[in-house]
């Protein structure tokens, strides 16, 4: 038999997820974030989901060039541009855009012929201090790639920092607006926090990401409150259960024992599956549909869970460690992380199967 372990991705949840994107900001374009591979959801997977994107935004060039060659016609967009003069032949051939955040790239495309020209985005660093221009050199920045032979296209963008809090979004979107003025470009401002924000954020275009996935960018709002719905269900099964004695204590370090005679069980599922390893007692696990809080220390392989609420539960019950029915938000804040890390962390040797079932 095989290890039950399963990641379920739901097309119709991602397409659920992009309609959402463009009630929250209608009229705008929408290039999906689908870098570190759909969020660990599998980029080839979730492209049938996107139809209605106006284009991809990601990271790796050879993913880029990948879904070009499958005959994808849409724009395409490197989101840290490039970083070798050796890569713009192949991004010019294969018509995709870059993102330019410092001066090295502009003297790049000064120095190398291509042949055909490269749009291009012009980054504003407006208070994240990782990538970007100085404000107050995007005029200057715009001019001089405005002599530049294989520019094409120019646009501007930013990225907030902080757009997930009451406060974050009128510093950042004031350098940007003094940074901008009078140029005649259009401008991608909104990740997902500020696409649900967009009324006051604006731009012609916005960039979700992990709001397409069906988990949120906020700390206080959750998924569901926002609209959205699961895209990837970990699901596993019971593959032992113990009766345990008041006293007995379970897996590594005993740092779990139990307050009184009770059953536990064993799931098929831990951190060499991308389970967070720091996730304590007590964080959430569905069992036959119903919540129960694990026990005890993750293990490579498993976890253990209280099953004093299922006491219907037997080996082989089904489990989900996140996904329909648990919010992969709720797990990841028990282990102190993020819902992002915990898709883009699910190992290889998890098999993943694809739902298309019709709604969402």
């Amino acid at each position: 038999m095989t290890r039950p372990i399963v990641a379920e991705v739901d097309l119709a949840a991602i397409a659920a997820n992009l309609a959402s994107v463009r009630r929250y900001a209608p009229a705008t374009e929408v290039l999906a974030v689908v870098k570190a591979n759909a969020y660990g959801h599998g980029l080839q997977r979730v492209l049938p989901a996107l139809g209605d994107a106006d284009g991809l935004a990601l990271i790796e060039l050879d993913a880029a060039v990948g879904v070009r060659t499958g005959g994808y016609a849409r724009t395409i967009l490197l989101l840290e541009g490039f970083f070798d003069p050796s890569e713009l032949d192949t991004i010019a051939q294969h018509r995709v855009e870059v993102v330019l955040h410092d001066a090295e790239q502009i003297r790049m495309l000064e120095q190398t012929p291509v042949a055909a020209r490269i749009d291009v985005y012009v980054k504003a660093n407006t208070g994240m201090n990782r990538l970007g221009f100085a404000p107050a050199d995007i005029a200057a920045v715009c001019n001089r790639l405005t002599r530049i032979a294989s520019v094409g296209r120019i646009r501007l963008m930013m990225h907030f920092a902080c757009a997930d809090e009451i406060d974050g979004i009128a510093a950042p979107l004031a350098q940007f607006e003094r940074a901008c003025a009078g140029l005649p470009y259009a401008r991608s401002l909104a990740n997902s926090a500020g696409v649900v924000r967009y009324g006051e954020v604006g731009g012609g275009g916005v960039r979700p990401g992990i709001m397409l996935y069906g988990a949120t960018p906020f700390a206080t709002r959750s998924a569901e409150s926002l609209g959205l719905v699961p895209a990837m269900t970990l699901r596993s099964k019971l593959v032992g259960v113990q009766t345990l004695a008041s006293g007995d204590s379970v897996g590594y370090g005993a740092s779990f024992r139990a307050p009184r005679a009770m059953r536990i069980g064993v799931v098929a599922c831990g951190y060499a599956d991308g389970y967070p390893r720091l996730a304590p007692s007590g964080t959430p696990v569905l069992v036959c549909g119903r919540r129960v809080p694990m026990a005890g220390r993750v293990s490579m392989d498993m976890i253990t869970v209280d099953l004093s609420a299922v006491p219907e539960a037997v080996v082989g019950s089904d489990v989900v460690l996140w996904g329909n029915g648990l919010p992969v938000d709720d797990v990841a804040a028990m282990a102190s992380t993020v819902g992002y890390e915990l898709l883009c962390a699910v190992a290889p040797r998890v098999p993943f199967v694809v739902r298309e079932r019709k709604g969402a």
